[in-house]
């Protein structure tokens, strides 16, 4: 056999274990060398998007102090926590305040409301129920100072156009339960709400 037909043969079957491999690879027979993407999302029709670094947050109340809790009703130093959203859209905006029964309302601005869903304190309902110690629920309140409103809506808030932060803080606060000292948790989902 020539070198020349050798050397067509050669190519001719490399032709074909090319192209059978191909098939093999649109069949999904090649064991080892396939795979899967498993692909979901939602699609929203929202004046602003919730920055990903937001979504899920760490807040460290670092050590309290139980002199600052001494009595039912007593307040440690709150600590700001912050959500951060993007690509607001210039779109009107409005929300029923569900604490006074005012429309908030901006022919220009998005309006948000923010949720925040949590077991609440058993003394206190008003407050978030912590783990590892008894006598102190968490207070949320906004950048304002007004209670969040455990399991209800906050209060309407407007967004700026492009990206905006919006602060909320944490606080410590004493109830009736005897106070225990200890490390301790509590895990708070929130949902925004636009209209």
């Amino acid at each position: 056999m020539s070198s020349a037909h050798r050397a067509c043969t050669v190519t001719a079957l490399s032709c074909l274990l090319l192209v059978s491999s191909i098939h093999q690879a649109r069949a999904g027979v090649i064991h080892g060398m396939s795979g899967m993407l498993d692909i979901s999302g939602t699609l929203h029709n929202t004046p602003c998007a919730l920055d990903m670094s937001s979504a899920y947050q760490d807040v460290d109340l670092g050590s309290v102090a139980r002199s600052q809790l001494l009595r039912p009703g007593d307040q440690a130093t709150p600590v700001a926590f912050q959500l951060r959203f993007v690509d607001c859209q210039r779109a009107s905006g409005s929300l029923q305040s569900e604490h006074t029964g005012n429309l908030v309302w901006s022919a220009y601005q998005p309006v948000v409301s923010v949720a925040f869903v949590a077991p609440a304190d058993a003394d206190d309902p008003r407050l978030v129920k912590v783990q590892g110690v008894t006598g102190m629920g968490l207070q949320l309140t906004d950048a304002l100072g007004r209670d969040a409103g455990l399991g209800g809506r906050g209060e309407p808030l407007f967004l700026q156009h492009g990206n905006d932060t919006l602060t909320w803080h944490v606080r410590p606060v004493r109830t009736s339960a005897a106070l225990s000292n200890g490390a301790f948790q509590a895990a708070v989902d929130f949902r925004l709400v636009y209209e």
